[in-house]
């Protein structure tokens, strides 16, 4: 290991804690950086999608700047506590959240882009472990967070390191980029042809009862099965096993997160097949922030209670029918639960749906199905990448590898 310096957080950053806010002020007004945000996320995204109405006095206090680190401070287990997330540009307006805290930069030696991957090394996030104090929640001092003590090398040696490491993440950036282009042209097509009704042929179709011509109104299970996870016993999660457990936290709007899950070595006898999960299998989530839909890539994944997946023939028109807005909106209506939103999917099943024609249906299958492959196919390159990623990030970051 080279002889770089160990300097505490203390003498390189300030800390504050971010914006707590009531419910009602969500949804609208300036960029806000969510928890969520922070703990999925190396650095920030170019555009902060979620808002908050604030004042002008928050957004000062509160603001991001380049070189700003948010930490997460607060979390039901202590493995999400300290999760960092950098800010490689200013936010004009932004503020961020009163679940994490930010450490803003007191000297200039240090470069945002290699404190953002220093950070998310595995043996440093293990510090954090020591300082969480388990009560509800863990939670994490301010005097504890920057009593921790860092390598610094010069800043030649950082941009060096830096500049490795994002080669992985902008190949992983261009991915999703394109992964975002192939969902929303599935989409569009979607919208299209079967809401706007501008499918092939429609000038030629009548419309008979308010449904074009060779179309029909039926239960979405009539040709969508809606199954439901099994529920696994958390004394049988293991730390190291073959088999991975999804649970509504992996079901991210659009997006599956293969990565925090549980872990067991054996299947149970009782765990029907259908929750041995397979690449493309469609899920949706049933508590909580319910009608969340994502597609499943990778392997050994078992599907938990709480979860359905959507078993069709039809697949691509039953995914982006469930990730329609109509469908969306139908679905949290239907929800309910006084502590948290509950879908039912026998409830579910029952929410009547046109079905086209099958000659349009069976188009559509042929157009879209190619785009869903290509998503998985590129999320799956992206898994690679960060696996790559990840087992360089220590070896740079201790000396091993020469610069």
């Amino acid at each position: 290991m080279k002889n770089w310096e160990s300097v505490k957080l203390g003498d390189l950053y300030e800390v504050h804690n971010g914006l707590s806010k009531g419910g009602k002020f969500f949804g609208s007004g300036y960029p806000f950086l969510t928890f969520s945000t922070v703990f999925n996320n190396y650095f920030l995204p170019e555009e902060l999608t979620d808002f908050v109405q604030s004042t002008e006095k928050e957004r000062e206090s509160y603001s991001i700047l380049r070189g700003d680190v948010f930490v997460t401070r607060t979390s039901e287990t202590s493995d999400e506590l300290g999760m960092s997330c950098v800010a490689l540009k200013d936010y004009p307006n932004a503020t961020y959240n009163g679940f994490t805290k930010r450490m803003r930069p007191i000297t200039d030696r240090v470069l945002p882009e290699y404190i953002g991957y220093y950070m998310r090394m595995p043996s440093f996030r293990g510090e954090f472990q020591a300082f969480s104090t388990m009560t509800t929640r863990a939670s994490l001092k301010n005097e504890d967070l920057l009593s921790l003590e860092v390598k610094l090398p010069e800043l030649d040696e950082q941009k060096k390191i830096a500049g490795i490491l994002s080669t992985y993440d902008a190949l992983i950036l261009n991915n999703q980029k394109q992964i975002k282009l192939l969902e929303e042209a599935a989409h569009r097509l979607y919208k299209e042809w079967f809401v706007d009704l501008r499918f092939p042929g429609y000038e030629k179709t009548e419309i008979v009862d308010g449904v074009p011509e060779g179309w029909h109104k039926d239960a979405v299970d009539s040709k969508i099965s809606l199954l439901s996870g099994y529920a696994f016993k958390s004394s049988e999660f293991v730390d190291k096993g073959q088999y991975k457990i999804v649970t509504i936290k992996n079901v991210k709007d659009g997006d599956f997160d293969g990565n925090n899950v549980s872990l067991i070595d054996e299947i149970p006898s009782k765990m029907p097949q259908h929750c041995v999960l397979e690449e493309g299998d469609i899920l949706l989530s049933l508590t909580g922030n319910v009608g969340r839909v994502c597609l499943v890539y990778g392997d050994n994944y078992l599907l938990n209670q709480r979860v359905a997946k959507l078993k069709s023939d039809i697949p691509s028109f039953a995914y982006c029918l469930f990730r329609s807005k109509d469908m969306f909106d139908e679905m949290n209506n239907l929800a309910n639960g006084a502590a948290q939103q509950n879908l039912s999917p026998i409830r579910t099943g029952k929410v009547e749906v046109c079905f086209p024609s099958e000659d349009i249906i069976q188009r559509f299958e042929t157009t879209v199905k190619p785009m869903i492959d290509q998503e998985i196919e590129l999320n799956k390159m992206n898994v690679v990448l960060a696996e790559a990623r990840n087992r360089l990030l220590p070896k740079l970051m201790s000396g091993e590898i020469e610069l």
